[in-house]
């Protein structure tokens, strides 16, 4: 029996609670504005749209730990 690698994929991420998809949400539209800052309130404006995902998925995650 063969796996598909669409399949193994899926079963390797798993779902995102509401929280975390919210965070994400939120924090995606803030990169759309140009609001979006590495860091805290000083840090620099985040430009690159990998580096807005990767500040997303990781407060999406913190999010999602602290329910």
């Amino acid at each position: 029996m063969t796996i598909s690698r669409r399949n193994t994929a899926k079963q390797l991420t798993g779902s995102r609670s509401k929280k975390a998809k919210r965070k994400v949400k939120i924090v995606m539209k803030e990169f759309k504005k140009g609001t979006l800052r590495s860091g805290s309130k000083e840090g620099k404006k985040v430009t690159s749209r990998k580096r807005a995902i990767a500040i997303a998925l990781s407060e999406g995650r913190r999010a999602s730990r602290t329910a």
